[in-house]
C-alpha cells in the first residue's frame, strides 16, 4: 500500500464511459494502493433500443457496481437523465464539490469536443470548474483543496496527437484482462445497445464465455499500443516500451494545475 495514496477522480458521461476510456488506468492505480473514484454524470437511462427510464437506469447502476468490484474502485452514478446533461451553474457546482470532497489530486474526464453532447458537457463542466475549484466563495460550504488538481482528458479517438509533453500514455497490459472483465459487466451496452447501434446485434453470441471472447478483440482494438510506440519507449525505456501491447492515452488539459514534468512523475507513477 502506498504511504501517501493519490486521489484519482474519473468523470464520465454515461455508466460505461470511464471503463472504456480509463478502465485499465483505474485498475492499475487501485492495485498500486491509490484511491480511485469513478463518477458517471448521467444515469444512462436512454442508452437502449428496447427499455428505458427507471428499469434501464437501475440496470445500468447495477452494471457499474459489478464493474467497480472487478476494478477495486468506487463507482458513483448521478440521477441526471441520459442525453440531458448541461454545463449549467448547478452542475458546475456539483463537479466542484466532487473534486473538493474527494480531495482530488488528478481528474480524468472527457474532452469538450467529443461526438456526444453529454461527453462535451462533462468536458466543459470540468474545464469551467478547473479554476473555480480554488475560489473559496464558490461552493463555500465545501472547503477548497490545498492544491489545484491536475486535469487530463481522455485521449482515445484523437485524430491528431498533441506534443509529447502534453500526453500521458499508460501501459495497461497487466490490467487488460481485468479491463475486459470490467467492460463485460456493462451487458446492456456491449452486448445490446452498441451492437444494435452499429448494426451488429445478430453477431452477439449467447453464452457468457463466447460473449467475452467476442468482446475482447473490440477492447483490444480500442487500446492498441502501436500508435504510441515512440511515447511508450520514451516513458518506459526501449525494452518495456517496445513490448507493450495495450495502452490508454490522456491529454493534459490547458486549464487547472499544469502537468509539469515533476507533476507527471508524481501523479502518474504507473
Amino acid at each position: 500500500m502506498n504511504s501517501s495514496p493519490l486521489h484519482i477522480l474519473i468523470l464520465g458521461a454515461h455508466p460505461d464511459d470511464c471503463d472504456f476510456a480509463a478502465g485499465g488506468t483505474a485498475i492499475r492505480f487501485a492495485r498500486a494502493g491509490h484511491q480511485v473514484r469513478l463518477v458517471t454524470l448521467t444515469n444512462g437511462d436512454a442508452g437502449h433500443y428496447a427499455i428505458g427510464g427507471i428499469e434501464l437506469a437501475r440496470r445500468r447502476y447495477a452494471e457499474t457496481q459489478a464493474a467497480a468490484k472487478v476494478a477495486g474502485v468506487e463507482y458513483i452514478v448521478t440521477d441526471i437523465h441520459d442525453g440531458e446533461l448541461e454545463p449549467s451553474l448547478a452542475n458546475r457546482r456539483m463537479v466542484i464539490r466532487m473534486m473538493r470532497e474527494f480531495q482530488a489530486d488528478l481528474v480524468l474526464a472527457h474532452r469538450a469536443d467529443e461526438y456526444h453532447p453529454d461527453h462535451r458537457a462533462v468536458g466543459v463542466l470540468v474545464q469551467d470548474a478547473s479554476y473555480l475549484v480554488g475560489v473559496p466563495n464558490t461552493v463555500p460550504l465545501a472547503p477548497i483543496l490545498p492544491h489545484a488538481p491536475v486535469i487530463c482528458q481522455f485521449g482515445g479517438g484523437l485524430k491528431q496527437l498533441p506534443p509529447d509533453d502534453e500526453l500521458v500514455v499508460v501501459d495497461i497490459d497487466e490490467a487488460f484482462d481485468a479491463k475486459v472483465d470490467m467492460v463485460h459487466c456493462h451487458t446492456s451496452q456491449v452486448y445490446e445497445w452498441l451492437p444494435y447501434d452499429s448494426g451488429r446485434l445478430e453477431q452477439v453470441p449467447a453464452g457468457e464465455a463466447e460473449r467475452k471472447a467476442w468482446l475482447r478483440p473490440q477492447v483490444d482494438e480500442r487500446n492498441t499500443a502501436e500508435r504510441f510506440r515512440r511515447q511508450l519507449i520514451a516513458r518506459y525505456g526501449a525494452e518495456r516500451g517496445s513490448r507493450v501491447q495495450h495502452a490508454e492515452v490522456f491529454v493534459a488539459c490547458p486549464y487547472g494545475a499544469r502537468l509539469t514534468p515533476e507533476a507527471k512523475q508524481r501523479l502518474w507513477p504507473l
